[in-house]
């Protein structure tokens, strides 16, 4: 069958939700309920955040070794079951071993719809002459968290405990299983030639190797702690999903914004905006206590860490057309490293301080030294 446009975006954007959206960020606003209901401990949360960031580290590393169109459609496709399988897994039993079990497949499954399935369609819209922005791919990580949100909210509100809202959002998930496995996108004809194109130099592809890391930890700490934070003010208790759902309707139509935004700056330019912008709302809730600070936080993390993923990837698959989810992938390698470390090593401040605020403003300047990486890639495009 010949899948059109559309098809082939509306079922990446399903895929993401799925294996981003609900094996991932179902986490962040049911890690309150854990810690109340299942015992999770702040740094065992952390943890668990870590090493779902290591079995993405390592679906990273498969993707970058891989090769064959085949088999990375395979692996792609094998993800969005396995995805499903993981989000029920969380709700079996209060075992802390089957969790982290349920967190690393979690993590293979992220990378196979942010990795495989980006590159596959960005290969798609370059074989077909598109322009190869992922901007409205991208939709699926905003849609995810708004999703992820919202089920935790009226679940909640049903008065289902921890473990039943993991089963919920597996059930969900058949909602998206079914358009994503439908429009996936295709493998390449085997005759058809590689498109050519010049390979980035290795000081450009450092740099921002080193801007992608400092990128991940600013991302993992806002996606794992966000309601976490916001529920540690007593005047905020309750409040906590209400900003998760404002960092996924921030993010949704952040991905059209910062496509326009590249079109005028340059990709670096809209990735030095975004980081700055990040790091504006990473500090706010450190500097200013009270609902509005924590929600405008929110909103600017929700509406910047969308675009430095679309942005980064797209320019990195751009510059290495030949296999756009591979060059995508040694990118992520990077990103992997920030966020396997940057959740334990929270867990373990917040425990020890009892407050957020020294993790945030280290997160600052990571995301600072983003920037100056950032301007680094900037004079060697220019060189």
């Amino acid at each position: 069958m010949t899948l059109r446009p559309w098809q082939i975006l509306l079922g990446g954007i399903c895929a993401l939700v799925l294996t981003i959206g609900l094996a991932r960020f179902a986490y962040t606003p049911l890690l309150p309920l854990m810690q109340a209901q299942a015992g999770l401990g702040v740094a065992d949360g952390g943890l668990l955040a870590a090493i779902n960031y290591a079995g993405y580290m390592s679906g990273a590393l498969l993707a970058a070794w891989i090769e064959s169109p085949v088999w990375r459609q395979r692996l792609y496709s094998w993800g969005l079951p396995l995805a499903l399988g993981v989000t029920a897994l969380m709700g079996w039993s209060t075992s802390f071993g089957l969790w982290a079990v349920s967190r690393y497949l979690g993590g293979l499954c992220g990378a196979a719809g942010m990795l495989l399935g980006s590159g596959l369609v960005q290969g798609w819209l370059i074989r077909s002459g598109r322009r190869p922005e992922l901007g409205i791919y991208f939709i699926g990580l905003g849609l995810g968290i708004v999703v992820s949100a919202l089920g935790a909210m009226g679940m909640t509100q049903g008065g289902l405990d921890w473990a039943a809202q993991w089963q919920g959002f597996a059930l969900l998930g058949l909602v998206f299983l079914l358009p994503a496995w439908a429009w996936r996108p295709p493998v390449p004809p085997p005759a058809q030639k590689a498109v050519a194109g010049t390979a980035p130099s290795r000081r450009w592809m450092v740099l921002m190797v080193l801007a992608y890391f400092c990128a991940g930890w600013g991302f993992v700490i806002n996606a794992t702690f966000t309601v976490a934070i916001v529920e540690k003010q007593p005047v905020l208790a309750g409040q906590g999903p209400w900003a998760w759902l404002l960092v996924g309707l921030a993010a949704t139509p952040a991905v059209f914004l910062w496509d326009r935004v590249a079109r005028r700056l340059g990709d670096v330019g809209a990735l030095l905006m975004a980081f700055g912008l990040q790091i504006v709302g990473v500090l706010l809730p450190a500097l200013a206590g009270g609902l509005v600070a924590a929600l405008l936080g929110a909103l600017l993390y929700g509406a910047t860490f969308i675009g430095i993923v679309s942005l980064t990837l797209a320019l990195v698959g751009r510059r290495s057309p030949a296999n756009p989810g591979k060059a995508m992938a040694r990118l992520t390698l990077g990103y992997g490293v920030a966020q396997i470390s940057a959740p334990a090593l929270t867990g373990h401040m917040v425990e020890a301080s009892g407050s957020f605020d020294a993790a945030l403003w280290l997160t600052a300047a990571v995301m600072a030294a983003g920037m100056a990486a950032l301007v680094g890639v900037l004079r060697e495009s220019r060189a």
